[in-house]
This record gives C-alpha cells, structure tokens and sequence, in this order.
C-alpha cells in the first residue's frame, strides 16, 4: 500500500463535470489499494469573483478579513469533491486547513507553513477514508484563518506529502507536464520526462506558471518525490528529482515574466553605501528586488538600475522619492513595459558560451537588451514587452528545444 497525495487546481475542478471527472481519478487510485489524501483550489475564477465582492464593499479590507472571504472558496471545493467520492461509493472525509492541523506564521495573505500537526490526518487514513484537504490556507498561533498567497495549493500538497512521508505527491494541472517553454507560444515546444529541484524551482521563479515556487523549494528541502500531470488525460507527467538522475541537457527550459518593472536611480554619488541605503529600504517595506545593475563610476557619479515586480513598482517609487534626500539621486526612471526571458538548464554550469547563444538568437531577432542577471544554472535578461514572445521562439529554436 502506498500514500499518495494529489493536488487539483482550480481549472481541474472549475464545474460539476470537471468535479466528477477528478472523483473518478482519485477513487481509481483509491481503488488500487491506496491510500489518499488530496489538497484542491478554488473553484475556476472563484477567488477573483471574492476578491471582486470585497472590492465592492470595501477596498482597503485587512488581510485577515480577506483571509477569512478567501478561505471559503476551497471549503466549496472540497465539499463538493466529497459528495462526489461518496456518490461513487467510497468512504471520504473534507478538512479545511486548520481541521487538517496545518499550522502557519502569523502573517495573513502570504503566510508561511510553520507545521502540520498529522493526528487527525493518520486517524482519518487508518479508517481508510480519503481525505480532501484545503488547499491554500491554515491557522495561525492566534487561531484565524490564514492564506499562503499565490499557488498556496502547491505548497499544501508538498507540506502535506512531506508531513505524512508520502510515496508520491501528484500536482494535477490542466496542461500535462512541464514544457521546454509556454506550448501557447511555441508549437513545437517539448515535455520533459524529468526536470531537476533546482531547475525546475528557476523556472518556476522566472515566470513558468506549471509549479509555485515555495513549493519546488518545499520538495527538494524535504526530498519529495513530484509528478506534474494533466487531470484531463491519462498521459505520463513530468517528474521533478535529484539532478544526479537527471540527464543534463544544456539547456531545459525558457521562460517568459511579464510581471516585471524597470526602476533607475540616476546620478547617485559614487560613494561606499549607496546600494545598503537603496535596498535596505526596499527590503524593510517586503519589495523584493530581482535583477540589479549598476554603471562604473562616472565623474563623481553612478546610476543604479533594478526590477521589482509591477505590483510593487508604485510603492518602490513612492519610497525612493520620499527619502531621496538621503539616497541623493538625480533622477528616479522608471520603465513597466518589460519583460523577463529566461533560459535554465543544470549543463549550463560546465558549458562556456551558452548565453553568447542566448544572445545571438536575441540579435538574430533584432531584440534589443536592457539588462542581463546570470546564475550557475540560468541567464535572465530584460527586454521590451512587446518583443518578449518574438524572443522566446527564436531563443527555443537557436538552442533546438523542440527537437
């Protein structure tokens, strides 16, 4: 007998077919001898049409509210999977994040899993029921609701695979692996049979939406075993392991982000401690900054340049402004028509000239680059948004991905 944990995301369980036709899924593998435990989203556009009410009441709510009018959108889900397994006949029992004994950080609408207590879980699977838990939220030390921010149902089901020391934890999307690069914008893109912790945690951090990247990071910290599959078909999925067993092509994947704004500090005095006063003010405000860029001291003077996210950008703003008195630039740039394109690939550490490559292709299609940020394993670069697609094709082709 095997564990095996399953995730459904909201695509997977958007109405009463899509419902019936993951009940049947899970009572297959229950019916294997199994058993199961499944973590599922809201249902379709559910937290937007929330998010939506919210707005209309009141657009400044607290984020412990909107936890409390979040969370309710998985307990639907998991009520109606439930009543779905019992119509096929096999015994089943839906939890809510805090029923299942997931503990999180006191922060609310991007918290942290701090723990989950397994009691009820292991009670439930030794009356061998399946259980459907909550995806995406927990409860904190002060016993309110709370939500683990985008792709939180990700990281429930890794959290919860790795709690219960789990055989397999099966993340069920509606595409059925993951791709060499967005398949909508490249036909011949290519699924991967095995992608790398690591290289799959870079793609999803640079904008490749299969996987969250908490919880990639969740499965290699913990050593759980992952499976990216379609719930729309019967097709092998893409398994995510220890780079050691995976063949180490040049070059995985290539990505594009979108979400991304250009902010530059310009005529910065050429000083010790400029960056600390720039970043540490971000940091102390939670404004991650990616990409970072800064020009050789020019008479006296130099320009830094870095990216946050476009939901970040008008506060990062905002900050840099009100305290430029001390920062002492001489203009503050900003830029939101851009794009993150990225390549990823655990060969690249030991293969000289691969982002002379990247270039080349971007040359070869006459797009033009604002910024270049480099890893071991990835190669990011900034350019305009308008070109971000155009980029990605030529860059797939010029490393033959597709082939």
């Amino acid at each position: 007998m095997e564990l095996v944990v399953q995730k459904y995301g909201g695509s997977s369980v958007k109405d009463a077919e899509r419902v019936m036709n993951v009940a049947n899924r899970i009572v297959e593998e229950y019916r294997k001898g199994n058993n199961v435990v499944v973590a599922v989203s809201a249902q379709g556009d559910t937290t937007d049409d929330l998010i939506e009410k919210a707005n209309e009441i009141n657009p400044k709510a607290s984020k412990r509210e909107m936890d409390m009018l979040l969370s309710t959108g998985e307990q639907i889900s998991i009520a109606l999977l439930a009543m779905a397994i019992e119509k096929l006949g096999c015994p089943v029992v839906s939890l809510t994040g805090w029923q299942a004994g997931i503990r999180t950080k006191a922060t609310y609408g991007n918290a942290r899993i701090d723990k989950i207590d397994t009691e009820r879980l292991h009670a439930e699977l030794d009356k061998r029921n399946i259980v459907i838990v909550a995806g995406f939220q927990g409860i904190n030390k002060y016993d309110d609701i709370t939500t683990l921010g985008r792709g939180g149902s990700d990281t429930t089901a890794v959290a919860l695979a790795a709690a219960l020391n789990a055989d397999v934890c099966e993340i069920y999307t509606d595409v059925d692996g993951v791709y060499t690069t967005d398949p909508r914008i490249v036909k011949n893109a290519k699924k991967l049979d095995d992608i790398s912790y690591d290289e799959m945690l870079e793609l999803a951090s640079l904008g490749a939406n299969v996987l969250h990247n908490r919880s990639v990071e969740m499965a290699k910290k913990y050593n759980v075993k992952l499976c990216v599959r379609s719930s729309l078909s019967k097709a092998e999925g893409t398994f995510v392991k220890e780079v050691e067993e995976v063949e180490k092509m040049l070059v995985r994947g290539v990505t594009r982000d979108n979400d991304v704004a250009r902010i530059a500090l310009c005529g910065l005095d050429d000083t010790p401690g400029k960056a600390f006063q720039i970043f540490s003010l971000l940091a102390k405000n939670n404004i991650n900054v990616d990409i970072i860029l800064q020009s050789i001291g020019n008479e006296s003077s130099k320009d830094i340049s870095f990216t946050v996210t476009k939901g970040n950008l008008e506060q990062a703003l905002k900050l840099l402004k009100e305290n430029n008195a001390v920062i002492g630039a001489k203009e503050v740039k900003s830029k939101s028509d851009v794009s993150k394109v990225s390549i990823v690939g655990a060969g690249m550490v030991n293969n000289p000239g691969v982002a002379a490559l990247m270039f080349e292709a971007l040359y070869d299609a006459h797009v033009n680059i604002h910024m270049i940020a480099t890893s071991e394993i990835k190669v990011s670069v900034l350019i305009d948004e308008k070109d971000a697609e155009r980029a990605v094709v030529a860059i797939h082709d010029k490393f033959k991905l597709g082939e």
